[in-house]
């Protein structure tokens, strides 16, 4: 009986999942604030329907009662998350949020999945819960402070000083982990600086392009990125290398518009790899495994061989909550999650979890393009890139795509550092959400104190000329001010 249940059962989280992901592009062609919120309200609902169905049936498969003490925390973490940012931050990106949780939501179902069968039952997940409520207080605090703080432009040096800093201690003192050098433990906690340096860096950068594009600036920006980037391959951690590589790039290219710079970039980039390739064993292991992982399945090659497995037996609807085998994956909690999720959940549920990602993207991108700061655009735009090639790097590395390079799935994945620089992140965006509409607030006002001090005029022509002005007014407050909230 249980196992029809979950069969259903996996259909209808299918369904729901199918139907989140299409409301949070749907919303974009909605023009009115009362359609938009009421498809926002609809994505907190199949939210939530998804989250009890899942874990109603993990209940049944188990008849473990702290699956529904870790289903009602969740269920208060996720359901606190849209409230207070609600009404803390009224004008925040509602989408954002309900993306947000929608990830955290995906990674808890799977992370209560795997951490049943772990020598510590719901270890993981409990740690999870712990390190979502941080994540809530940093995710809450951070948009006041972007939004006060006006001389964040100004801390350029410091920014690279405590970045640069943090990475050099990782690399002298961490312990190596699977050929890296990543963490530092501190009792039960594990803490990978990494992770947080990236903000840092997005903010050197922007903070640097900022105040000037000319070359004998690029030059020296371009040097401190070029030593982060050298501390994290002398420590190995070569995902997070190449996510420094390709922000930094990005950014450049953007603030410059030059595309000789990509170009040289590229170029150097390409030749770093083949040096990296010959210089370190664990990556010319990596890049074996990625060409033939079945050839060197005994070796190197396992994970990704179990990886494809999962992926292949999950087909298109998976195979239903805890009727599949994803803890056979190695570190499927944490590099090889998405794994686990298309195994029991499907390709069609990790397809949408991939759309939900870039539906977050689209957004950063929107934030990016329509702020008229400079130092703001970049940081947006930086912040978005880092999110969304993280992204890209774990799935492509999952699937065999590309190579494998370690990197957690922000949100989804376990892991205490990965969530909370991601919900910092997404603080950060939400802020800058803030200052742009503060500055579209400027502007309507600006306009509309230009439209009231205008000098009357008592020509008739000039009087039925001016009329439709007054009456715009009105009607562009009841539209969406070309955003998504």
């Amino acid at each position: 009986m249980v196992n029809i249940i979950t069969q259903i059962s996996k259909y209808i989280i299918i369904i729901l999942m199918a139907a989140y992901t299409f409301s949070c592009f749907s919303i974009f062609t909605h023009s009115y604030e009362d359609e938009e919120k009421r498809v926002l309200i609809r994505q907190n609902v199949l939210m939530f329907l998804l989250q009890f169905v899942a874990f109603g049936v993990m209940y049944l498969a188990t008849e473990d009662i702290r699956i529904l003490f870790i289903y009602a925390v969740l269920a208060v973490i996720l359901l606190a998350v849209i409230l207070l940012y609600n009404l803390v931050y009224p004008n925040v990106s509602r989408l954002v949020v309900n993306n947000m949780c929608m990830l955290i939501n995906a990674g808890m179902i799977m992370i209560t999945r795997l951490s049943y069968d772990n020598k510590s039952p719901y270890g993981s997940a409990v740690r999870q819960l712990i390190f979502a409520v941080f994540g809530i207080v940093f995710g809450l605090t951070v948009p006041v402070l972007i939004r006060k703080l006006k001389f964040l432009e100004n801390w350029t040096y410091i920014y690279a000083g405590a970045g640069g800093a943090a990475l050099l201690g990782v690399a002298v003192f961490a312990v190596s982990s699977g050929g890296a050098k990543l963490s530092f433990d501190l009792g039960p906690v594990s803490i990978q600086p990494s992770e947080f340096v990236k903000i840092l860096f997005v903010f050197f950068v922007a903070s640097s392009l900022k105040k000037s594009t000319e070359f004998k600036n690029i030059v020296v920006t371009t040097a401190v990125a070029a030593a982060h980037v050298l501390i994290l391959v002398l420590s190995t951690d070569l995902g997070a290398a190449l996510i420094f590589f390709v922000v930094y790039l990005i950014m450049l290219y953007v603030a410059t518009r030059q595309p000789l710079y990509a170009v040289a970039g590229l170029g150097a980039g390409a030749v770093a790899s083949v040096i990296g390739y010959h210089l370190f064993s664990h990556i010319q292991t990596r890049v074996q495994a990625w060409q033939d992982p079945f050839a060197t399945y005994s070796g190197g090659g396992y994970q990704l061989a179990q990886s494809l497995f999962a992926i292949g037996t999950g087909s298109w609807f998976g195979t239903g909550l805890f009727l599949g085998q994803p803890d056979t994956i190695p570190v499927s909690e944490t590099d090889f999650i998405f794994s686990a999720i298309t195994e029991e959940m499907g390709v069609i549920y990790a397809l949408c979890l991939i759309l939900i990602c870039v539906s977050c993207y689209v957004m950063f991108l929107n934030i990016a393009m329509e702020l008229r700061d400079q130092f703001y655009k970049l940081v947006a735009l930086g912040l978005g890139t880092c999110y969304i090639f993280q992204v890209f790097l774990q799935i492509g590395g999952v699937t065999k795509f590309i190579p494998s390079t370690g990197v957690t799935l922000p949100l989804v994945s376990y892991g205490g550092s990965s969530l909370l620089s991601t919900m910092i992140m997404f603080g950060i965006i939400q802020g800058l959400y803030i200052i742009r509409e503060d500055e579209e607030e400027k502007i309507e006002r600006k306009r509309e104190r230009e439209l009231r001090n205008e000098p009357r005029r008592t020509n008739r022509k000039n009087t039925a000329a001016r009329k439709p002005r007054f009456e715009e007014v009105p009607k562009q407050r009841t539209r969406k001010k070309q955003r998504v909230r």
